[in-house]
């Protein structure tokens, strides 16, 4: 009678198998990347025609000034200098800007995809003065041409401006908006103003705006006054600060949130006047304005709008545990056959690791229509029941089913509280691999792996 193989030889072929079953996980892997991509296009194309992710800057005042400029060319052969007269501008931060924002969100659908899109008003108020040290900039005040100053304010989407006009006054007169000439933080994106300045030599020029524009994602602040408050209020439950400088006072509840942001120029790095030459007045190229996963600037206040469950990481870190359940449920089959004395084929491995990868596949699925909770609980009912069943008859007893299906409950049960518990996931799933190593070695603690103690004692 021909021996049957040993148990070495099954634990290699179910290690095997295991091994064989990362190119479909592997491919799983692949599939939720794409369906985050395409989630990620319906997003951009909910949010098409409202605004992309903003940057709100300035305002700042620029004064214009002559000063001579040299350079050198070359007439018949000889280096000649010559002297212009070029136009540059002084910039000027204000003293204190007192910037409010209140934001509106609004979750819009298309079929099964969602996006976070919001209206917002800012508002505010901010005073600029001339330095007493102007000369240390090489600029003496009566070089500034103040009857053609401008007041910039920038936007880094401006296409997302609705509603009535935004509206700037300074010291209580209403001015007149031009596009463009926006922030360098903003890629000169935005709007202003001309003014005559002529009275900030006597006494500082305090500015009022208000203004209201779309934008999704998030909403940043770039910092440029001597002293920066920022107070944004929202009834989005769910904020993420982001960037440089973080909210000095904050409070999120069920019901929204309120942050408090103050930023002086010295943690800058920049002084309140600057100067340099003119800014063309040309249309700014917008960056994508759906770009709403970028990573927040160092000088910047950032308040991220997040959905409280990204069902695609969790699906993508779900994944990663594939092994995991593969690798508990082979060791059950083999220990019902090496020490239950039940055969158990490769075609049958095969197939349960199939079951066992297929999971994945339905939780993506039933994710993006139900929800990741309830798609969790589907697709584990589907999974234990099918594996169970097809257990019981491959094992030859439904009892020996029975603890598949209690492998599974509890492998899945695991798994999700490592879903929920992203700080102790190492730690609990060090701990299942070691119980899982010290019960198999308690159990095949007698057992001839090799088949050659069983050999001599015949012989």
């Amino acid at each position: 009678m021909t021996a049957g193989p040993t148990p070495g030889r099954k634990f290699g072929t179910a290690i095997l198998i295991a091994l064989l079953l990362a190119v479909p996980l592997f491919a799983v892997y692949l599939l939720v990347y794409d369906r985050q991509d395409q989630s990620n296009t319906a997003r951009a194309s909910i949010a098409s025609g409202w605004g992309g992710p903003q940057t709100i800057a300035g305002p700042v005042l620029v004064l214009p000034y002559q000063a001579e400029a040299t350079e050198t060319v070359n007439e018949g052969g000889r280096s000649v200098v010559r002297t212009n007269r070029v136009w540059r501008e002084l910039t000027l931060a204000p003293q204190v800007a007192d910037v409010r924002t209140d934001i509106r969100p609004e979750r819009r659908q298309r079929s099964i995809y969602e996006a976070v899109l919001f209206e917002a008003v800012a508002s505010g108020n901010a005073r600029f003065a001339l330095p007493d040290d102007l000369q240390r900039f090489g600029i003496t005040a009566d070089q500034l041409a103040y009857d053609r100053a401008e007041i910039r304010f920038g936007l880094s989407d401006a296409r997302g401006l609705f509603g009535s006009p935004p509206a700037v006054s300074a010291n209580g007169r209403r001015l007149v908006l031009q596009p463009g000439k926006g922030s360098p933080a903003t890629n000169n994106s935005g709007f202003f103003t001309w003014l005559d300045a002529t009275s900030i030599r006597a006494a500082p020029i305090a500015v009022q705006f208000r203004f209201a524009f779309r934008g999704n994602g998030w909403l940043a602040l770039a910092p440029q006054a001597g002293d920066t408050r920022w107070q944004v209020t929202s009834p989005w439950p769910h904020p993420s600060f982001q960037g440089g400088f973080l909210p000095t006072a904050q409070r999120v509840s069920d019901v929204g949130f309120t942050a408090t942001w103050r930023v002086g120029n010295l943690a800058l790095g920049r002084s309140l006047v600057s100067s340099g030459d003119t800014v063309p007045d040309s249309r700014p190229q917008v960056s994508d304005r759906f770009a709403t996963a970028s990573p927040a600037g160092d000088y910047e206040a950032r308040v991220d709008l997040i959905s409280p469950v990204d069902l695609y990481s969790q699906v993508n870190r779900s994944v990663k545990y594939g092994f995991l359940f593969i690798g508990f449920t082979f060791i059950a089959f083999l220990m019902f056959d090496v020490i239950g004395g039940v055969r158990v084929a490769t075609i049958e491995y095969l197939l349960v690791g199939a079951g066992l990868v297929l999971f994945f596949v339905m939780l993506l699925a039933f994710a993006e229509v139900i929800g990741f909770a309830a798609a969790y609980i589907v697709a584990a009912a589907a999974i234990i029941g099918l594996l169970s069943a097809y257990s019981a008859a491959v094992l030859r007893s439904w009892r020996r089913g029975g603890y598949i299906a209690a492998l599974l409950a509890a492998l899945y049960g695991v798994l999700y509280v490592l879903l929920s518990l992203e700080a102790y996931a190492l730690l609990i799933g060090s701990l299942l691999l070691f119980a899982a190593l010290a019960g198999v070695m308690y159990l095949t603690r007698n057992l001839d792996w090799s088949g050659f103690r069983s050999q001599s004692s015949t012989d």
